[in-house]
């Protein structure tokens, strides 16, 4: 065994040992390719979604110098017409890109030539009869010890992307990597190929120059089209609620704070990282910010891009909004519309993609603290004041102060909204979203909540560790808060949160788009008790 060279499977061995969720169906899927035309895979994922696992995982089934049999036994993947074929039959080349960048100052070129002399360094020890010191070039390398006899390989390699991120401005860095990986992946779909299988997994797909792949021969699956691999993406909503039988921890709350992304077919995909880590603390709160810098972020979002900051606002509103994927070139500096940069944030995990409605937004309430962490100052100062004024209106709203209520809420609708959207629906319901932004804390807000004969516009379903009161919040344009009341009362909302009854608020906001003078963009509020 090798630290690159057939690693042995003790790094998946200590997975295993741990809250473990069987994602072996992964090894059946690579399985079927091999022996195909082009067995390369290219899977994208944000960090903290399981992808350092999965290369585990790979190695300790592939590689021919250990038995991993006892690891997979009890896994689905043992009841695969292939899992005995493949089983421990491959030479197996593994590392992570980012195990070789160092704080040295080393240049990017410097760790691309170091980290093939690694792997060449362990070919030679491990293959002498077949590599003497002449060879240098590892794809030669690889066709000599082949064609000597030795098993074929298998590439699994993580954060291959990492170059291209950490040396972001390093444009003759970046067209070295893509021939070096072009060269070690050509040709695998002749009698001459070398290697088994590849499955190399980092968070942008492979850049593309033009409109063309650098890396043709992978079959790529990525966050906007995870296509047949989508149920790896992330942790399944059944996964989640199996995970949570007996621990102390409800469904709800690990669906409020970790839910939200998309597979293709629409099912819902949970953050694995996090996930996790609540079910060790025994707790949910937001993992994220601890393991991440927000200065990216905060870059990203404040670029001057015709419409890009009102769609953030729209998103921190719990709004969706429509982008176009299909510009953006994979890597994280060639930005050239609001889209492109939407669409990174898609890769990085902060938002999330439906691909049947070609929208994204704000996943979960993890990743919304994120982006109210990164909204703080510079030209986000006056929706960073809105957030910070939520929780006075929610006071507010809980002494019955109407008055207080429909003031805080214009100023806010008024810092939230540009001229041109003012007086759009959407736009109000956004306001609100963001008026009552800190009630996420206390409460799971639900939109357009199915109730007696028709919607409620907001429910607010106070948490088990609370006493505020349950919410229900009827919005109206150009009439009058009173006639919001009635309407929650005349169509019977109140009914879906009858268990709430004495501890249960109706809240009526009406906007007058038609006010004229100083009454102009008027708010009114009506607020009783159920």
């Amino acid at each position: 065994m090798g630290k690159y060279l057939n690693p042995g499977y003790s790094r998946f061995q200590t997975i295993r040992n741990d809250i473990y969720v069987d994602k072996s169906g992964l090894i059946e899927f690579i399985n079927s390719l091999i022996g195909k035309p082009k067995p390369l895979v290219c899977f994208s994922r944000p960090r903290r979604f399981g992808k350092s696992f999965a290369a585990s995982m790979l190695c300790a089934y592939y590689d021919r110098s250990c038995d991993s049999r006892f690891l997979f036994e009890d896994l689905k993947v043992s009841a695969a017409d292939s899992f005995d074929q493949y089983l421990n039959k491959y030479n197996v080349i593994s590392f992570d890109v980012t195990g070789f960048i160092s704080d040295s100052g080393e240049s990017g070129a410097e760790v691309l030539k170091r980290l093939q002399n690694a792997l060449i360094k362990e070919l030679r020890e491990a293959f002498p009869d077949c590599v003497d010191d002449g060879y240098h070039n590892l794809s030669d390398i690889l066709f000599e010890i082949v064609s000597h006899g030795h098993e074929k390989f298998v590439f699994v390699i993580d954060e291959w992307d990492a170059l291209f991120r950490e040396y972001k401005d390093d444009h003759k860095l970046q067209k070295d990597y893509i021939l070096f990986l072009r060269t070690l992946f050509k040709n695998q779909d002749t009698t001459e190929a070398t290697i088994a299988a590849a499955y190399i997994t980092g968070i942008l797909p492979i850049k593309k120059y033009g409109s063309e792949s650098a890396v043709s021969d992978f079959q790529e699956y990525t966050m906007t089209d995870p296509g047949i691999l989508e149920e790896y993406v992330g942790f399944t909503e059944t996964e989640v609620k199996m995970l949570c039988s007996g621990c102390g921890l409800t469904f709800d709350d690990m669906n409020a704070w970790y839910d939200g992304y998309f597979s293709g077919d629409g099912h819902h995909v949970y953050n694995p990282n996090s996930v996790m880590n609540a079910l060790r603390a025994g707790k949910v709160k937001n993992f994220w910010i601890k393991s991440e810098s927000f200065e990216n972020l905060k870059d990203y979002i404040s670029r001057d891009y015709d419409g890009l900051k009102n769609i953030i606002i729209l998103m921190l509103g719990g709004q969706h909004a429509e982008v176009d994927i299909n510009t953006f070139k994979n890597d994280i500096t060639s930005f050239e519309s609001k889209d492109d940069v939407l669409t990174l944030l898609i890769h990085l995990g902060y938002l999330a993609y439906d691909e049947n409605r070609k929208e994204v937004r704000i996943p979960n309430r993890e990743v919304s603290e994120v982006f109210q962490a990164s909204v703080k100052g510079g030209k986000w100062t006056r929706v960073d004041q809105a957030i910070r004024q939520s929780e006075t209106l929610l006071n507010a709203t809980i002494r019955l102060d109407g008055d207080a209520v429909a003031h805080s809420l214009e100023l806010i609708h008024e810092e939230c909204s540009s001229a041109l959207t003012y007086n759009d629906e959407n736009s109000l319901a956004c306001s609100i979203y963001i008026a009552y932004y800190t009630a996420r804390n206390d409460y799971m807000l639900i939109r357009e909540l199915p109730a007696g004969k028709g919607f409620a516009d907001y429910a607010f379903i106070p948490g088990k560790n609370t006493d505020k009161p349950a919410m229900i919040v009827e919005l109206k344009y150009d009439k009058d808060a009173d006639t919001a009341i009635r309407q929650i009362h005349d169509n019977r909302y109140d009914g879906v949160l009858k268990e709430y009854f004495g501890n249960l608020l109706l809240v009526g906001i009406n906007y007058d788009r038609n006010a004229k003078g100083v009454s102009a963009k008027k708010h009114s509020c009506v607020i009783e008790k159920a």
